[in-house]
């Protein structure tokens, strides 16, 4: 078992691990946990009383942040023609069809997020083992399936975030930036409780919502009281 560094011990020792922390207590308290020489990412974990095996409780879906995720996104868009220009145009950063299947099949992997017509999914499932494994495959459900190309690439650039329960019934989704104020972070928390209570299947049975925790990517956990979440 990995021993925790003296930093990492620092900072743990500033959060009460009995504690269920309001959502303002956790945004405060996460700030003051930033103790790495980058701007950490921020992730919101969240355990859902569902059973992912069953394809009706597969809760995914993504979220427009109100203050984004802090980074730049580099975009891939399949696409053909005029959706291919459209895509252009709004900004995405890699753009084509069977070329640029090709060349993901060659090694290219430098995009943080894929976008693809319908037309072009017969040809991106050639490289679903690619992007399945980095979370990147294009899925309807998510909105990264379809024409509107266009105004999918500006959502995505100004801050998405995709979310998808894992095989253990838990999602983690980012939240934005260590370096964000508490009263972003806790608009971004909001916004992504919002969808997730949304997306509650209907054959889920008992508590929807668990539990939940946020932390820095070199943080400890902070847990969160969830009874006010389940109403946002």
């Amino acid at each position: 078992m990995a021993q925790k560094g003296k930093r990492f011990k620092r900072v743990a020792a500033l959060v009460d691990k009995a504690k269920l922390y309001s959502v303002e207590e956790g945004c405060q308290l996460l700030s003051k946990t930033a103790s790495a020489k980058f701007d950490e990412t921020v992730e919101l974990a969240v355990g859902l009383g569902v059973d992912p095996r069953k394809a009706d409780q597969n809760v995914r879906g993504s979220v427009a942040l109100p203050h984004g995720l802090g980074k730049s996104v580099r975009v891939a868009v399949f696409a053909r023609g005029e959706k291919a220009v459209e895509a252009q145009s709004a900004g995405a950063d890699i753009v084509g069809a069977e070329d640029l299947v090709q060349r993901v099949q060659e090694g290219f992997q430098d995009f943080d997020s894929v976008i693809a017509t319908p037309d072009m999914m017969v040809q991106v499932g050639k490289i679903g083992k690619i992007l399945g494994p980095r979370g990147l495959m294009p899925s309807p459900k998510i909105g990264t399936v379809t024409f509107d190309v266009a105004d999918t690439v500006r959502a995505v650039k100004a801050g998405r975030a995709d979310y998808k329960v894992d095989k253990t019934g838990i999602i983690h989704v980012p939240l934005g930036k260590g370096s964000f104020k508490p009263e972003q972070l806790l608009d971004n928390l909001n916004a992504v409780m919002g969808a997730i209570n949304k997306a509650k299947p209907s054959t889920s049975k008992g508590i929807y919502l668990k539990n939940a925790a946020i932390s820095l990517t070199m943080g400890p956990g902070i847990r969160l009281d969830v009874a006010p979440l389940r109403t946002v």
